[in-house]
């Protein structure tokens, strides 16, 4: 029998330790062990009838701008319900640990910077945030719904008249391009990649777990409840949710 010196998690929690350039990847699994559904299985009730389709494209918008509205207002309030949860806290804390830390996400929640991670690189967007639908001011063009005019939902954009819209990537839309080509560089630069609740199946942000080990020559370090789809080219596989292994990881770190 291998000695606790060889168990996986220690394994990690060594490699970890040794990480000059630690990038962070993670996924739906995170956001949802807050208690935050998928955008499937936000799908239900009134909303059950609708397809992705008509809820989340910019041709939707543009058909219907006051039902995608009320669907993305919906899910907002859903997400400013919800607290980080002890994986979240996790990766803020091997801040104080390590010498760069970066957490690259496809959640759109925001949980990671509510729970302190500073260097935050937001794939999809953030729900929390809006924007003008024309990008009139630059790409994203911000703006805070608290002091538009309500007289008419979607409001509009007070330098342009357009709509404005949830600062999230739909379908049929490229993801900032800027956002991209950095967590690409640091993916090739990084020394460890921990790849926390994705399933390695949405792309491109799919792709960054290869790049970074067959081009940048990464330890790939997969935290998920089950096997995944990036879990043969990592070097190590903890099965167990964020919120549970993180934490083991943060302790072993400062024992």
């Amino acid at each position: 029998m291998k000695g606790v010196s060889n168990h996986p998690l220690r394994a990690a929690a060594e490699r970890l330790r040794r990480s000059e350039r630690l990038v962070v990847l993670t996924g739906a699994g995170m956001s949802k062990e807050s208690g935050i559904p998928t955008f499937r299985d936000a799908l239900e009730g009134v909303w059950a009838r609708f397809d992705p389709e008509e809820l989340a494209t910019p041709q939707a918008f543009q058909r219907n701008p006051r039902l995608v509205w009320e669907w993305y207002e919906m899910r907002r309030l859903q997400v400013l319900q919800v607290q980080p949860h002890a994986g979240h806290y996790a990766l803020a804390a091997l801040e104080d640990r390590l010498p760069q830390v970066v957490v690259i996400t496809q959640n759109v929640d925001g949980l990671h910077r509510r729970a302190g991670s500073s260097d935050v690189i937001e794939l999809h967007g953030n729900i929390t945030q809006h924007k003008c639908f024309a990008d009139c001011q630059g790409a994203p063009t911000l703006l805070d719904i608290a002091t538009l005019s309500q007289t008419e939902v979607p409001p509009r954009c007070p330098h342009c008249g357009a709509y404005v819209r949830p600062n999230v990537v739909w379908f049929n839309e490229f993801l900032p391009v800027e956002a991209l080509e950095r967590a690409r560089d640091l993916c090739l630069r990084a020394d460890v990649v921990l790849i926390v609740g994705t399933s390695g199946i949405v792309q491109p942000a799919a792709s960054l777990p290869y790049i970074a080990k067959q081009h940048g020559r990464a330890f790939l370090i997969d935290v998920n409840p089950q096997r995944d789809e990036i879990a043969p080219i990592c070097d190590i596989f903890l099965q167990g949710t964020a919120g549970s292994v993180l934490p083991q990881l943060v302790e072993l770190l400062d024992g």
